[in-house]
């Protein structure tokens, strides 16, 4: 009803500058209670304008979503649009000047975020004026610069606050202003106010007739006259507030109060008073509430969560008491925005660095329902955290890889855990790393000890197996078969011990050598035995000569095979032997000679006598020599 019972004009002109770039883009929607205007002008004179149409289309998009005059809804509005300028997909960064008025149709308030003016005229005269957000500005409220010099002063485009600001992002929100009828409003870009005199405007607003359209015309009219040869693209808006709403019934509904009240106008009085203690104590609460509100923001902007989440329960505690569910959802919203930062934070104080990521992460999603607030601060400490944690990664990995006695890619790892600390000032984590560092050298200097303790016992047990197989060697040159193969089983065992395989394996061929000798040996052994034992037959059956014979061949064998005893014994047994050979043959001399004697005897006597008869008797036994002794 109120739009339909008030009466808003407005009409604009947007134009382009001499090379066809408008920058430039102002937008407006008259709904039944609230009405919006936006102008905006592009900085950095993008050719599409993309940034001041995305920013007049986007705040006029959040203020159709959810119209409202209060303070927060304007600041909401330009934050969208800032969000909105920083995240656009450009290859160049978006930046705009913009000014928002909203008005219930009875009042009006602004927003705004750089050099975009407003001007509202009342019976031709200035009732308000905007102030840029700009260096010259500042020196024009500081008395050291001149109102009518700011339009050509040098700063008067360095600004300090405007859309696609990635921080520190704070535009000024006015208080209310009461319209009266027939108040005039302008909006317009730097393009414009840059070569237009406040006093051509003033005049042109003093002269001006109910249609907005006239104005504009006349405005634009002026400014080409004028002919700058420096104009850019401008916009330029004129609203007319030609019948501001009124309630109808107002002065009825007064009357009739009025009539009523004065029957009860004594009893209502001490009421009346509660109600004014309770209404400016509701108004304290509210402004309270308000001021609470504003200030968990800021806080949170200046990223000093302490103060904001006091701020913020205060303002909470408020909204709750006075039903405001406005303020209640948004510092229920930043109060869990602010939880999970301040967890985040004590976490990361803590050490416990997987707990404050979860915790950064949860604000980083809760910050997306409290307008984005604290988004460089959750980002900073995620990255951070992620920074602790790889080095943690890196010390962990280090330990695995120390506990495998690989102390070179452990050192590795140590190393880049503390240039990595160092390099984001991370004192705990860099001083893990250089304890972790001295724990390493220590392990391995331990290691190296006992590594070369190990050598040097190996190498003692390697000089006394060498020792026993050197022996047995020498063993074996004398042809101690036996002794040599004991050294050589005593070495084998040593090397075993060793793991020294070489050394297993030439004993083992060694000892094989052995073996393969003493069965030489052993069947030569049985060779002589057998020897020795013809021998011992033929001498018991009288024929030395064979038994000599078999003992020579038992001797030469016994020689062969070194047995000096039994080498000795046969020697003894051929002295036995050549002894009864000797006297065997002796007697057969001697029998000989007897029996030719006695032969030549019995010839003589034969020749001298006769014949004697045939003897009868026997002829006596030649004794021989004592049998040898058995061998063997």
């Amino acid at each position: 009803m109120r739009k339909q019972n008030s009466t808003f004009k407005t009409a604009f002109t947007s134009e382009a500058d001499k090379n066809l770039k408008n920058t430039d883009s102002f937008g407006y929607v008259e709904l039944d209670k609230y009405a919006c205007y936006v102008v905006a002008d592009g900085i950095d004179d993008q050719v599409d304008g993309t940034a001041a149409k995305l920013a007049v289309d986007t705040i006029i998009s959040a203020f159709t979503e959810a119209p409202s005059m209060r303070k927060g809804a304007i600041r909401r509005y330009l934050r969208a649009a800032n969000r909105a300028l920083l995240a656009a997909d450009s290859k160049m960064r978006l930046k705009a000047s913009v000014i928002v008025v909203v008005s219930d149709y009875v009042k009006l308030r602004y927003g705004q975020a750089g050099n975009a003016r407003l001007r509202l005229y009342r019976d031709g005269f200035l009732r308000l004026q905007s102030k840029d957000q700009s260096l010259s500005m500042d020196l024009v409220k500081e008395e050291k610069l001149e109102p009518d010099k700011l339009t050509k002063h040098q700063e008067r485009h360095n600004l300090y606050c405007y859309l696609g600001q990635d921080k520190d992002f704070r535009p000024y929100i006015s208080k209310k202003f009461k319209l009266s009828d027939s108040d005039a409003a302008a909006l317009m870009t730097r393009g414009l106010w840059e070569h237009m005199d406040d006093g051509i405007l003033k005049d042109a607003f003093a002269d001006a007739s109910d249609e907005p359209q006239e104005t504009v015309d006349a405005v634009e009219d002026l400014l080409l006259s004028a002919q700058p040869e420096d104009l850019g693209s401008y916009t330029f808006a004129a609203i007319f507030f030609n019948k501001v709403y009124t309630d109808p019934n107002r002065k009825r509904k007064i009357k009739r109060a009025i009539m009523i009240a004065i029957p009860i106008l004594l009893v209502l009085v001490v009421v009346a008073i509660v109600l004014i203690v309770l209404y400016n104590n509701r108004q304290k609460q509210i402004a309270s509430m308000e001021q609470n509100y504003y200030d968990t923001i800021e806080y949170i902007q200046e990223d000093n969560y302490i103060r904001a989440q006091e701020k913020c329960q205060e303002a909470l505690s408020l909204a709750e008491d006075l039903g405001d569910e406005e303020i209640r959802s948004d510092t229920d919203n930043y109060l869990k925005l602010i939880e999970s930062v301040i967890a985040g934070d004590d976490a990361l104080t803590n050490g416990e660095y997987s707990d404050a990521q979860r915790y950064f992460l949860n604000a980083q999603n809760r910050s997306r329902y409290a307008d984005n607030l604290g988004q460089d601060y959750i980002s900073d400490r995620l990255a951070q955290t992620s920074q602790y944690i790889s080095v943690y990664e890196m010390i962990s990995l280090g330990d695995t890889l120390a506990q495998g006695m690989q102390y070179e890619a452990a050192e590795e790892q140590y190393l880049a855990a503390r240039a990595l600390a160092a390099q984001i000032y991370f004192d705990t984590g860099r001083d893990d790393a250089i304890a972790a560092l001295e724990q390493l050298y220590a392990d391995q200097a331990e290691q190296e000890a006992q590594e070369a303790e190990a050598a040097q016992e190996t190498a003692t047990a390697q000089a006394a197996a060498a020792s026993v197989a050197a022996e047995g060697d020498a063993a074996f040159a004398e042809g101690d078969y036996e002794r040599a193969r004991t050294f050589y089983t005593t070495a084998l065992q040593q090397y075993t011990e060793l793991e020294d395989q070489a050394q297993i394996d030439a004993l083992t061929t060694k000892l094989a050598s052995i073996a393969a000798i003493q069965a030489d040996q052993a069947a030569l052994a049985a060779e002589a035995q057998s020897y020795a034992s013809q021998a011992e037959a033929q001498y018991s059956e009288g024929n030395f000569v064979q038994a000599k014979k078999y003992y020579l061949l038992a001797r030469d064998v016994y020689a062969q095979l070194g047995d000096d005893a039994k080498l000795s014994e046969v020697t003894r047994r051929l002295e036995v032997i050549e002894m009864g050979i000797s006297e065997q043959e002796a007697a057969e001399r001697e029998a000989a000679e007897r029996e030719a004697a006695e032969r030549e005897e019995a010839e003589q006597a034969a020749e001298t006598a006769t014949p004697a008869p045939e003897s009868t008797a026997p002829i006596p036994e030649t004794s021989g020599s004592p049998a040898p002794e058995a061998v063997g």
